[in-house]
């Protein structure tokens, strides 16, 4: 590492050890700015050093070529599984090699438990990132018109809470 790499180019103060996200992203902060969770904000020198992630290398094959595949971070947190054998090209913006991709999406389960708002099953859907929430299985997303489809009721559940354990109920606001 370059010994400039060290040092905030804002304020010429050193940064901060690398730290990881919630969604596994990896970053450096000047030592003089510090993230603030309550309001969501930097306070101090507002510099972030974003560190790439490093593929993994996962012990399932590609279905297109038959090389190992990867999970891969994307700059937004998405995960996805790709070919090791495929790379991406800047210059002329296309894939070279195997353009095997899985984007890695929530899992959802049924439930023996019934929508408190609508009566329809609920579900226990689980993000990428590990957060789970019950929701009605009626629930959806309009792409096109990029809006909220079914019924509303959402319960999330906290860090180590069960599907049968209650949580705290989010509803949207009314409009």
């Amino acid at each position: 590492m370059n010994k400039n790499d060290d040092v905030c180019p804002k304020c010429g103060s050193p940064l901060s050890p690398i730290s990881e996200t919630s969604t596994g992203r990896k970053l450096q902060r000047c030592n003089q700015g510090s993230w603030n969770p309550q309001t969501h904000k930097n306070e101090g020198c507002d510099y972030v050093k974003w560190l790439e992630v490093e593929p993994v290398e996962l012990e399932e094959k590609c279905p297109k070529c038959g090389a190992s595949l990867v999970l891969q971070v994307t700059r937004f947190g998405k995960k996805m599984k790709k070919c090791s054998a495929g790379s991406w090209d800047k210059e002329t913006k296309k894939v070279v090699g195997c353009d095997y991709v899985e984007w890695i999406n929530g899992i959802t389960e049924p439930l023996d438990e019934k929508c408190p708002k609508c009566g329809e099953n609920l579900v226990l859907y689980t993000t990428a990132n590990g957060k789970k929430m019950k929701k009605c299985s009626t629930s959806g997303w309009d792409k096109e018109s990029k809006k909220a489809t079914g019924c509303d009721y959402v319960l999330w559940l906290k860090a180590g809470q069960t599907a049968s354990d209650n949580g705290e109920e989010f509803l949207p606001p009314e409009e």
